[in-house]
């Protein structure tokens, strides 16, 4: 489906998606996407995806109601990250529940 010129959509939170997303994604948190739901181009294939399926499924069913080729990454990023596929940035992860939040605090403090 990526190859068919899908638009992979990561509906994680901010801080979820600094820790590491996959590449060529883009980032629109779930609360975030009915505003911004014309940022998705409604001629192509979407993709969500976000830590294990939940937010994702959510985002599948309101953008299929609404008329897209919506699909979601099945056990999400957290099962991209299992099969050792590559994340943006280099290092990046999946972060635990709350971890996200931790990291990115210990990170301003850092710079």
């Amino acid at each position: 489906m990526l190859g068919d010129g899908a638009q992979l959509i990561d509906v994680r939170a901010d801080h979820e998606w600094e820790t590491g997303h996959l590449p060529g994604a883009t980032h629109i948190a779930l609360p975030d996407l009915p505003a911004r739901v014309g940022e998705i181009d409604k001629g192509k294939p979407v993709i969500l995806y976000c830590r294990g399926g939940n937010r994702s499924t959510m985002a599948t069913v309101a953008l299929a109601e609404a008329g897209y080729d919506a699909a979601k990454l099945i056990e999400g990023a957290t099962g991209w990250e299992e099969e050792g596929l590559p994340f943006e940035p280099e290092g990046g992860y999946v972060a635990e529940s709350g971890e996200a939040a931790a990291v990115l605090e210990a990170r301003k403090r850092a710079s």
